[in-house]
């Protein structure tokens, strides 16, 4: 699989990177980060797109190989990347926001820094 996220204002940086995929993708909506908290701090994720009208996009994250960590999770989302507010902050996503910010990819290596989309509470 090839993750390409061009360099805009989400995420200064660009990247281009290819994974060999190990499984299905599954969308996730929140995860855990530890940039900005040794302790981890969850985060409200979305993927983000070049559509400035509706901007959100499904994040997604799926196993990969990694040649360090043997198995990863890799978070992507958009061309333009995914984007990030703290859980506990309640307002919309927004390139203007100061609270939220971007990144082009994430890898996780642990499962239970994710939060899946519950695909059972849309049945009918």
């Amino acid at each position: 699989m090839i993750v390409e996220v061009e360099a805009n204002p989400n995420c200064e940086s660009g990247f281009f990177g290819r994974f060999k995929e190990l499984g299905p993708a599954r969308p996730v909506v929140h995860i855990r980060l530890y940039d900005r908290q040794s302790s981890g701090e969850w985060c409200a994720v979305t993927g983000w797109s070049d559509d400035t009208a509706q901007p959100c996009c499904p994040a997604v994250a799926r196993p990969v190989e990694d040649s360090g960590a043997g198995i990863t999770y890799l978070v992507s989302g958009g061309i333009f990347g995914l984007r990030f507010r703290p859980l506990d902050l309640e307002e919309a996503w927004s390139i203007e926001s100061p609270n939220q910010w971007g990144e082009p990819y994430v890898a996780v290596a642990d499962t239970r820094d994710l939060r899946f989309e519950d695909l059972s509470k849309n049945a009918v």
